[in-house]
């Protein structure tokens, strides 16, 4: 089978090639509104694609076809056909052909002879073949239905018929029909077919049909299993034809192979040769397709063969067959099989085998050219979308291979070349022969003749090389665009790939645009006849118009001919990028620049002159144009300076490539204002032709003039050094552009000639004070002499004295400052022109600064020196004096702050010290700050004097604290300490995440706030961002990982080494986004969108975005591993737009699309191409559009609401219809109403209510409801008062007559009574004997086989301790299960983790190893086990079940030395007894609160195990067996579980079901048994018989090793032909009321003595999962659920059967009771019995200790001590055993036989009790239905406990020998250093609760226990977590 589908069905093309199409969400309501696709229709553009126009589908298209002459589109999609316009895919016509009644193995039912025993179902229609016959005005439709029946519908009206075939009854002739006429095209949705018009012969009115088809019949994977071996295809159906499509002519050979003759017009493989020749057909075309008149014009089909390897035919897989057509209209035709001649096509890169893609998967003909897009075969190595590649074939090596083939047959033949193709039925022969004597004319080597071997096949493959390589390539389309040519791409994911190649096929640019985004491209695309400018194609359900070129978005020449699209280019006189034809005159040379040419012949222009002095007079401008450009000569030009500034140009002659024009410049008054601070302005230029720029240049506009402006200080030098020819003018101190302008001076010539100021050092100067300050300077020759000032600013001026002729001096220069220091700039000007300066290239300046500012401390103060300010401290910082004796020492340092607190051991924290006084330089604390003894390193450039020290700390031996000092000459320490500490990190949580990055961790630790600085590097390299650290905690964001892979996490203090730490986390494949549903959302938004895909477990949090129209984005919620839901963002318009998804912050892309390779770098970040289309808000009304409705209070209220019909597809539930604050029950909700109801009643204190519609965030209030008055209320009360007194004298009367009536019911109801209690002895009668006869039996099968299914001990252990769990357990570490009937296939299952090895790295073993054992010894040491146990039971977070956590662990932990675990027990009792004695010592032991009263629960079950075993375990299993005999006698609803049989009332049916027993003969190869008779009932469902007949074959095998109900099939065997899979529910399932009922074998009408047969399923179906779990909205097995509000509308008869009769069923819970009863008094009395050979020692023993603990502390009170026992013994461990029999037997306990237990539990919780029981008749049946037997049963335990108190006291030593035996059975059964393990977490946690403890204990202290305990820390502390993570 092809990988494509039917004809162009897309169904196998992007699922494996049987697999049945999966369902799509209904979420396109048909027929779509035009409003609607109006809005869906909105164009999409990316780079070089435009879509311009979609169509949706709401089913899966098939195919589709093109009518160029009427502009129309011919869709078909499954049941549907659609006729659309072309040019905007708006809807013309439409017509529904499916679904229709049919099966695939009846003749159609055209054929009126043949008749057919199979049923027919309801079937879908998929479209095989589409074609358009324009000669008739006819187009084509064949679908899968009805074997493959064609229609000739109507051109131009594709809903009508044209042809009706068969023809119906008269006026028509009657026409005799033939299957081979009406099975056209494969009947199957996922087999191929290809259709192709033929144009008509000689001889022949009407066109012709050539049709290829997949064989579907009989043998093929197609064909349907188990049916029948009649099969209507090979004899009717060929795998090639060609038919008659003469609709004008004789209808009786229509369709018909009748075609002068008609056996060589069929191709058909074999019978016996179709397992090795699968066709799957991908496309049929024509070439040429316009042939010249009298030229040789050929039919083509491209296919794939799934021939075997090593077959001489057809070894290559991709297959192009030829078939001649007739020459020139009405030429003869050729037969088909005479012409027909095949060849392999092969598409390999140059490495190998693996470099082979041998499916054919699309092809496109071209004039020369075959393109073909092939994939890699399936059993290459897996991707997630099959590798593809692109490869071309030329027709002229096609035409060249089939003429060497022919001549190679019958001229010179070669075996080796060519073969006789002898796997078809027609045909001439095996082998080809020489023709001797005979001339091959050039049109018998094309196509064959009669007596020539026909068919032929080529032996040696066509070969070509990839052009193009992707994942995921569907479909190809190509066209041939100037030198280019131009291939279009469609991907399995939706996508539309362009590829430009060039001449030698070498790919040059590409573009992709998303058509629909997971909607894979059908194989076809199609060129628009009309416009080849437009592209359709087709999506799985939508119908795409695709522009083929968007040349629009480039906006340059460079960027339109550089993006190497063929079709687009660059119309120069538009100045536009267009398609050629959108071009005027772009046929003639230059006005169109093609992509070809290159960005080089972009028109371009250069200005001269280029730069323009401001001052001088241009006559014009001279531009030089060159570039694609056709001649200006004689056009409208002129020169547009912006500005609607326009001069005039001119071009003096024709000229190409390189032209001449002359503008005039822009007139002066117009140029441009230069910028502030610039001598220059840049002028942009155009040349204008025709109204439109269409090249641009620029020119620069100078003055010389303005550089002295710009530049006041440096003006001669920045004259000199400008980029425009200045010259510097000193007389005038100017700038000029002409040197004539300057008066007769030396001038310099270059910058270093300019008069300037050489820069010297200056002193700085205190404030206030007066200095002369010398400035030297150069080439000052012209102005010695000259008055100049030395300026320091605006206002600070003062008068400058020449020295000599290269210096002067600025005199007594005073400059104040009122901060600590200012720099003041000094320079040079002219006297009295305060404009003009001498150059100061670099600049000069003085500093002035002012002691008694900035320096508040003493060490700021002198610390000045450094900068050259003399100042001295004295009582504040003062200027020192000439006189004054140089500074003293500072006072010492005073620390005010000190920041961190804390750092690592390694050092290297950055500690922040903040006072007074911390030195005047960095040298004096250089060496001198300390913490304790370790130095810490001040940092230079951190160092503020006095203020603040930075210095990064020393590492320290060992963790330590003390006070920082501070030494500079005096000492200084601070008043906080600094901390020392060893930072730990533990774990890291969670563990693993998306590769994408994103995911928020916690690592765990301790220390973890210190240091100064905190790294956590993720793989040694990439930091976790957004760092959040507490003290026990570091969070942070992980980023992208590289890979799916297990990286390091480093958490780095001080960026020193890793934490010690074992940190990894796990780097996960990306969550991936599959589907999204609904599509749609309103405007306001709000609507649940569903987003469905794999991984989501990872994701922490979730938004949804939407492009272009979204509001905010929303905030998602995961729901599981599979599910998000999104509520939609707000829409700014109605519209459709991508959406994008952030998974923990990250932008989610699509993998696949990434790894097609087929994106932009742009497209590829655009993320995720879902698309959301957004619908105006619904709109909604009441039903008469009244604003105001009134509504009486306490009468019932219904609302109909009406909704505009919209194409949201709302559901009822996201619908919320509320009055004022009360909500409306939603009923009923269809496309136009609503209808809802109030039950509760509207408070009527406001009078008026709104009635709001909600629909996610849109609210709509549609009325207001106005709740009735008060006046009528007088009326009413006055008419009720009336009727009331009416109905008094009319009920008197009433009650008269009916007294005596019921005087006579009364009597007869007796007699019923009675009748009754004897129909009820008599059902527990024939039940108990019938149960007896079935436990004989089962008791005798028990004896027989391996017997009672035991759990071995410590399976007994783990699941009776740790109980809570045992659901876990039971699912997860149950017994090693071996599956049946799979020998070896069976998964080694887990075991409960104290049976199994204790898991840690080997590296951790040494030292956890010697923790745990000095851990035991200590646990063995009574003192410490006391205070441990107390120590933690005192605290208050140390809940109930940690309680019985830890008492299950020691017991464990001590099952070796039970006799100390015994006397542990007692201590810790005797503790217990005292503290309950105090309050109410009957209420001891009642409960487990506490770890005592749990670990005498696990003694007791240690103990009493031998005796459960052997005395207890077969009257136990007995009646649980008994019980489940009994529920089976009767019906059992499957969904409620309830059954006839009970002994729980609440799972009692309460219906009179009658069932009938139905003997089944069933086979089964499974449990050493072939064949049972199996005893079932009628109303079983099918479930429930699978499980009788597994329990029937299965009884001798443990529970945990039966085959499931859900992994077996049953089949029955109506007849020897026909047999049927029987399932619960199916396409036969009844529907009452709504929900489907559960098929049964009623259902199935299967006879007593029925043959079955049950297998293991290869398949498991989870469609259904549990019965018992399905919604009783949908399903029901027995009885309907009650419907309260459907309760009126029953007949009154009805109504009292319903209320009545169900309290008589509870007759049933007698029986049940009757039919156990003995096995429930041999179960009580083997419990409550002494055996004189095993006495319960240990049961005498404790019952001894509690009358000793009774007799010590003076209580007397006999009901007190048999409380104790009673709780102690049957409470604690009988009751538990009785509820839990999975605790001691591998078998199911279902829920209803837990339900049952419950009974007997309670029962037996009676007997044992001592108060009287208060019974009535309102009391619970379950107390009531043993009410009788419990005053015996309490004799019985009365009597036992008597025996157990006059047993011979047993001493110590015999006690202690009997808990060493019982040590000694079961040893080495658990591993305890697990135990011992979990035990020290505990210890751990509670570590100084218990340390305090054993301080507080004298004997604790005396022996040292808390030294051990800290020893046991040490040992572990370092291991156990990071050893524990690491395992």
């Amino acid at each position: 089978m092809a990988r494509r589908g039917a004809g162009g069905a897309p169904l196998s093309a992007w699922a494996a090639a049987a697999s049945p199409l999966p369902p799509r969400p209904p979420f396109w309501a048909p027929p779509c509104p035009p409003l609607l696709l109006l809005l869906l229709l909105g164009a999409a553009r990316i780079g070089a694609l435009e879509i311009q126009r979609r169509f949706p589908s709401p089913t899966p298209t098939n195919n589709f076809a093109l009518d160029g002459a009427a502009g129309t589109v011919y869709l078909a999609a499954v049941n549907r056909l659609y006729q659309l316009s072309g040019a905007n895919l708006s809807l013309e016509a439409e017509a529904a052909v499916g679904p229709v009644a049919d099966s695939p193995l009846c003749h159609a039912p055209q054929l009126p002879q043949a008749s057919c025993e199979h049923p027919r179902r309801l079937t879908d229609n998929y479209n095989k073949i589409l074609q358009l016959d324009p000669g008739q005005g006819l187009v084509v439709v064949c679908g899968s239905i009805y074997q493959g029946f064609c229609q000739l519908r109507r051109r131009g009206n594709i809903s009508a018929v044209a042809v009706h075939f068969p023809p119906a009854a008269p006026p028509a002739e009657p026409v005799t029909v033939f299957p081979s006429m009406l099975n056209v095209a494969a009947n199957h949705p996922n087999a191929s077919t290809v259709g192709l018009v033929l144009p008509p012969a000689a001889g022949t009115g009407g066109s012709r049909l050539l049709v290829g088809a997949t064989y579907t019949g009989y043998g093929s994977a197609f064909f349907p299993r188990n049916r029948s071996l009649e099969d209507h295809r090979f004899e009717n159906t060929p795998e090639i034809a060609i038919r008659s499509l003469d609709a004008r002519g004789d209808l009786a050979k229509l369709f018909t192979f009748d075609l002068n003759p008609s056996d060589d017009n069929i191709l058909k493989i074999k019978q016996g040769a179709k397992e090795q020749h699968k066709l799957g057909f991908v496309r049929a075309f024509l070439h040429p397709p316009d042939p010249q008149p009298g030229a040789q014009t050929y039919a083509y089909l491209a296919l794939n063969s799934e021939a075997r390897a090593g077959d001489k035919e057809s070894q290559a897989r991709s297959l192009l067959a030829r078939i001649c057509l007739p020459r020139g209209a009405g030429g003869d035709a050729k037969k088909l099989t005479e012409s027909y001649i095949q060849l392999g096509l092969q598409c390999a890169g140059g490495a190998g085998r693996g470099d082979l893609y041998s499916r054919m998967v699309s092809v496109f003909p071209a004039r020369e050219l075959l393109f073909a897009v092939f994939e890699r075969p399936q059993g290459a190595p897996a991707a997630r979308t099959a590798p593809a590649a692109l490869c071309a074939f030329r027709f002229a090596d096609v035409q060249a291979a089939i003429r060497a083939a022919r001549t190679a047959c019958f001229v010179e033949p070669a075996p080796d070349v060519v073969a006789v193709l002898d796997s078809v039925v027609q045909g001439t022969g095996p082998a080809c022969e020489r023709k001797r004597n005979i001339q091959l004319q050039p049109e018998q080597l094309d196509c064959g003749a009669a007596h020539l071997q026909h068919p032929l096949s080529i032996l040696q493959p066509l070969k070509a090389s990839p052009v193009f390589r992707a994942p995921g390539l569907s479909s190809v389309a190509v066209a041939s665009v100037g030198n280019y040519t131009v291939v279009f791409l469609g991907t399995v994911s939706g996508r539309l790939l362009k590829i430009n190649l060039n001449e030698s096929m070498q790919v040059v640019s590409r573009k992709v645009v998303t058509v629909a985004y997971g909607e894979p491209v059908h194989h076809v695309m199609q060129f628009d006849p009309a416009d080849p400018g437009y592209l359709y194609l087709m999506t799985s359900h939508q119908m795409a118009r695709v522009k083929v070129a968007a040349c629009a978005v480039h906006t340059t020449c460079g960027d339109c001919v550089g993006a190497a699209d063929a079709y687009c280019g660059w119309c120069a006189l538009e100045t536009r990028c267009t398609l050629q034809q959108d071009c005027a005159n772009s046929s003639q040379p230059r006005f169109w620049t093609s992509a070809s040419e290159g960005p080089g012949r972009c028109p371009t222009m250069t200005v001269l002159p280029a730069e323009i002095d401001v001052h001088q007079e241009y006559p014009g401008m001279i531009l030089q144009i060159s570039g694609s450009l056709p001649s200006l000569s004689g056009m409208e030009m002129a020169c547009d300076y912006g500005n609607d500034i326009h001069t005039v140009a001119r071009v003096p002659g024709p000229a190409f490539g390189h032209q001449i024009a002359y503008c005039n410049l822009l007139p002066r008054n117009q140029f441009p204002p230069f910028p502030p601070h610039r001598d220059h302005v840049t002028v942009e230029m155009a040349v204008r032709v025709n109204g439109q720029n269409i090249v641009r240049a620029s020119f620069t506009i100078y003055d010389c003039g303005r550089v002295g402006q710009v530049y006041p200080h440096t003006a001669c030098t920045s004259c000199l050094s400008a980029q425009w020819p200045c010259f510097w003018c000193t007389q005038q101190h100017s700038c000029v552009s002409n040197q004539s302008r300057c008066e007769a001076s030396p001038n310099p010539t270059s910058p270093q000639d300019c008069p300037q100021i050489l820069p010297s050092a200056l002193a700085p100067m205190p404030t206030g004070s007066s200095q002369s300050i010398p400035v030297h300077l150069a080439n000052a020759a012209f102005f010695q002499g000259a008055a100049l000032e030395c300026s320091f600013g605006q206002e600070e001026i003062f008068e400058a004295v020449w020295v000599n002729q290269s210096a002067v001096r600025c005199n007594q220069v005073v400059l104040h400052t009122t901060q600590k220091s200012q720099v003041f700039p000094l320079s040079l000007q002219l006297k009295g022109r305060p404009a003009r300066f001498l150059d100061s290239p670099d600049h000069m300046a003085v500093e002035v600064y002012n002691c008694a500012m900035g320096s508040p401390d003493c060490s700021q103060c002198l610390g000045r020196e450094d900068l050259g300010h003399l100042c001295v401290w004295s009582d504040g910082c003062r200027l020192r004096g000439t006189l004054q004796p140089l500074p003293d020492t500072c006072p010492a340092p005073e620390i005010r702050a000190v920041e961190p607190l804390s750092g690592p051991l390694d050092g290297g924290t950055l500690l922040t010290i903040r006072g007074r006084n911390l030195g005047r330089r960095l040298s004096d604390v250089v060496r001198g700050v300390w913490i304790g003894s370790v130095a810490c390193e001040p940092l230079a450039d951190r160092y503020t004097v006095s203020e603040e020290i930075v210095c990064a700390t020393g590492p320290a031996p060992a963790a330590f604290s003390d006070v920082v000092t501070v030494n500079a000459s005096k000492e200084g320490r601070s008043r906080e300490r600094f901390s020392y500490v060893l930072p730990l990190v533990h774990s890291l949580e969670p563990a693993m995440g998306p590769k994408a990055g994103g995911t928020r961790i916690t690592i765990h630790g301790s220390d973890l706030h210190v240091g100064s600085e905190l790294q956590v590097l993720v793989n040694d390299t990439e930091p976790c961002m957004e760092l959040v650290r507490t003290d026990t905690s570091i969070t942070c964001t992980v980023p992208g990982g590289a890979l799916p892979a297990p990286v390091p996490v480093c958490v780095r203090f001080e960026r020193r080494g890793c934490v010690h730490s074992n940190l990894t986390f796990w780097y996960k494949r990306n969550p991936v986004i599959t589907a999204i549903s609904p599509r749609r959302s309103h405007v306001s938004g709000g609507r649940t969108i569903t987003v469905a895909g794999e991984r989501f477990h990872m994701v922490q949090k979730v938004s949804m975005a939407v492009h272009h129209i979204g509001r905010e984005p929303t905030l998602c919620k995961v729901l599981n591993s599979t599910l998000i839901t999104c509520p939609s963002p707000g829409a700014l318009s109605n519209a459709s737009a991508p959406v994008d998804f952030f998974l923990n912050g990250r932008a989610y892309a699509d993998e696949a699309a990434v790894d097609e390779e087929l994106l932009d770098p742009e497209e590829a970040q655009r993320g995720s191409r879902f698309r959301l289309d957004y619908l105006p808000d619904p709109q909604f009304s009441t039903a008469k559009r009244e604003k105001w409705i009134k509504h009486h209070p306490g009468e019932p209220l219904t609302l109909v609401i009406h909704k505009e019909q919209d194409g949201l597809g709302l559901e009822s539930h996201e619908y919320r219809v509320k009055i004022g604050q009360v909500a409306c029950d939603i009923q009923i909700v269809s496309e136009r109403v609503i209808h809802c109801s109030v039950n509760e009643s509207l408070g009527t204190a406001e009078g008026q209510l709104p009635i709001t519609i909600q629909v996610g965030n849109f609210n709509q209030t549609i009325a207001t409801l106005q709740l009735g008055g008060s006046e009528t209320a007088i009326i009413v009360s006055i008419v009720i008062c009336s009727v009331l007194l009416l109905l008094s004298v009319v009920a008197l009367f009433v009650f008269c007559t009916k007294s005596r009536r019921a005087e006579r019911y009364w009597q007869k109801t007796l007699l019923q009574m009675e009748e009754m209690e004897s129909q009820i002895r008599e059902e527990i009668r024939k039940g108990f004997a019938e149960l007896q006869t079935d436990m004989t039996d089962l008791t005798k099968e028990l004896n027989r086989s391996q017997g009672i299914p035991f759990l071995e001990y410590k399976h007994f252990v783990t699941r009776t301790f740790f109980p809570k769990c045992s659901s876990l357990y039971e699912e997860r570490y149950v017994l090693p299960s071996q599956t049946l009937n799979s020998p070896g296939s069976s998964l080694v299952q887990e075991t409960h983790p104290l049976l199994g090895e204790w898991k840690i790295p080997e590296s951790c073993r040494p030292n956890m190893e010697e923790g745990i054992s000095l851990f035991s010894s200590l646990l063995n040491n009574k003192h410490f086990l006391i205070v441990f146990v107390h120590a933690l039971e005192q605290q208050k977070d140390f809940a109930v079940r940690d309680r019985c956590s830890l008492a299950s662990l020691l017991t464990i932990a001590l099952h070796g030395k039970l006799e100390y675990y015994t006397g542990i027990m007692k201590e810790l009792l005797v503790d217990l007894i005292d503290a309950s004695a105090a309050k109410n010592p009957k209420l001891m032991l009642r409960r487990t609160e506490s770890v005592v009263e749990k670990m005498l629960t696990n003694w007791m079950s240690i103990c009493m195990y031998s005796c459960l075993r052997e005395t207890v375990g077969e009257p136990f299993f007995l009646l649980l067996c008994a019980i489940k005999q009994q529920i089976n006698k009767g019906s059992i609803d499957a969904i409620t579980g309830k059954a006839r049989y009970t002994l729980n009332e609440e799972w009692l049916l309460r219906e009179n079901i009658e069932a009938k027993p139905r003997n089944l003969n069933v086979s089964f190869q499974g449990c050493g048994m072939d064949s049972l008779s199996v005893r079932a009932m009628d109303t079983d469902t099918l479930t429930q018989v699978k499980e009788k007949i597994l329990e029937a074959f299965c009884k001798n095998v443990p529970y945990s090793q039966w085959p499931r109900a859900e992994d077996v099939d049953l089949e029955w065997f109506a007849s020897s032909t026909q047999s049927y899979i029987l399932r619960d529910l199916d396409d036969t399932s009844v529907v009452e009321d709504g929900r489907k009922k559960l098929n049964t074998l009623a259902h199935y009408k299967i006879p007593e003595g029925a043959s079955l047969a049950m297998s293991l399923t290869d398949k498991k179906d989870n469609t259904l999962g549990r019965v018992k779990d399905l919604d009783t909205e949908k399903y029901f097995h027995l009885v309907l659920p009650t419907d309260e509000l459907a309760e009126p509308k029953k007949s009154h008869r009805q109504s009292h059967r319903k209320k009545v009769l169900p309290e008589i069923y509870l007759t049933r819970l007698l029986s049940t009771k009757g039919t156990l009863q003995k096995f429930l008094d041999d179960l009580f009395k083997a419990i409550l019995s002494i055996c004189e050979d095993k006495p319960p020692l240990a049961v005498k023993y404790f019952f001894d200790f509690l009358e000793e603990q009774a007799e010590k502390r003076g209580i007397s009170d006999p009901d007190t001590l048999h409380i104790w026992k009673t709780n102690s013994l049957p409470l604690r461990f009988w009751v538990n055993i009785l509820k839990n029999p999975q605790f001691v037997f591998d078998i199911e306990k279902t829920d209803h036989i837990d339900a049952c237990l419950s009974v007997i539990a309670q029962a037996f919780i009676d007997a044992c009790s001592i108060s009287d029981l208060q019974l009535g008749k309102d009391s619970p049946t379950n107390k009531l239905l043993y009410a009788k037997e419990i005053p015996e049963y309490r004799k019985i335990v009365q009597r036992y406990y008597k025996q157990i108190h006059d047993m011979t006291p047993l001493s110590e030593q015999e006690m202690n020998a009997h808990l060493a035996e019982e040590s000694r059975k079961y040893q080495n059964e658990f591993n305890t250093n697990v135990a011992m393990a979990e035990i020290y977490k505990y210890a751990k946690r509670y570590r100084p609760q218990i340390m305090s403890a054993l301080e507080a204990n004298p004997t604790a202290r005396r022996t040292q226990l808390q030294h051990k305990f800290e020893q046991v820390v040490a040992l572990m502390e370092d291991n156990i977590y990071e050893c524990y993570s690491e395992a």
